[in-house]
């Protein structure tokens, strides 16, 4: 059963507009699909200039980790912070997020994870269409531990 944007606002450090996904579709111990369509609003808070750039697909990604490690902490545990510290392998497809009639599909893959620091593969596409990959590491709580990303 699909969770929607409501446990998403209740699980993420990301509000208001900054939370970009608006549901989760599938996940198990090894990944997540979530579904959004934030990159076509206006108020989007990652658009320039009117436009929202392909690379801001990492931060559908990132949220989409974000979403994952929610699901495998323990119940009413406190969304954690983490801080992108490293994109890699990134393949844009497209220039543009914005002009995307069709819902994203975003999956993310855990490929390595420890308390602190998690590596995830990930994808964005549209109706089939490969959008965005990439590989993503993410230190977590590093304003609490002393580590500056």
């Amino acid at each position: 059963m699909p969770l929607d944007l409501a446990w998403l606002r209740a699980h993420l450090p990301h509000q208001g507009t900054m939370c970009l996904l608006d549901r989760i579709d599938d996940w198990n111990a090894q990944g997540i699909r979530c579904t959004a369509v934030s990159h076509r609003a206006l108020q989007n808070p990652l658009r320039a200039h009117g436009r929202l750039g392909a690379v801001c697909g990492i931060e559908y990604a990132v949220q989409a980790m974000a979403a994952h490690g929610a699901l495998l902490a323990a119940p009413d545990t406190p969304p954690r912070t983490g801080y992108l510290t490293s994109a890699r392998e990134l393949t844009l497809h497209v220039a543009r997020l914005d002009t995307i009639d069709a819902e994203l599909s975003v999956m993310a893959a855990l490929r390595y994870g420890d308390a602190n620091t998690v590596l995830y593969d990930f994808t964005v596409s549209a109706m089939g269409d490969l959008l965005l990959s990439g590989r993503v590491t993410v230190v977590l709580d590093a304003a609490k531990s002393g580590t500056r990303p």
